[in-house]
């Protein structure tokens, strides 16, 4: 029995990452990315203490709305300020942060799964 998840053509997977680039449907990119379900930009953070409201902006203007935010914020986890959580949850994004690497899988696993997903990405 084939166990292979059915992945549609126009969704991202995040193929590899590494030291400052990553691969989305074999596709190279150096530096950071916002990956979305259907297309990937390049974003102009590479740290996580520079994430602001205005840095997700694009998220924000996502159509259909964007379900989870994945923050990669490198090789390491790092906190944002809770008062800045508070106002991105108030704007309506469910933001979940995280190693990179761990935000590049759950990504593909939301993928799959058909979830309506973006992950804000920091090289390691």
């Amino acid at each position: 029995m084939d166990i292979t998840p059915a992945v549609p053509e126009n969704r991202m997977l995040i193929d590899s990452y590494g030291p400052g680039r990553f691969q989305v449907r074999g596709i190279a990119y150096q530096g950071p990315v916002i990956v979305f379900p259907t297309h990937v930009v390049p974003w102009s953070l590479t740290r996580a203490a520079d994430v602001s409201l205005d840095a997700l902006s694009l998220v924000q203007q996502e159509s259909p709305p964007i379900e989870v935010l994945l923050l990669g914020t490198g090789e390491r986890m790092e906190m944002i300020p809770s008062a800045l959580r508070d106002t991105i949850r108030n704007a309506g994004l469910s933001m979940d942060i995280m190693k990179t690497g761990a935000a590049c899988r759950t990504f593909n696993v939301l993928m799959i799964e058909g979830r309506r997903a973006a992950a804000a990405l920091i090289p390691m």
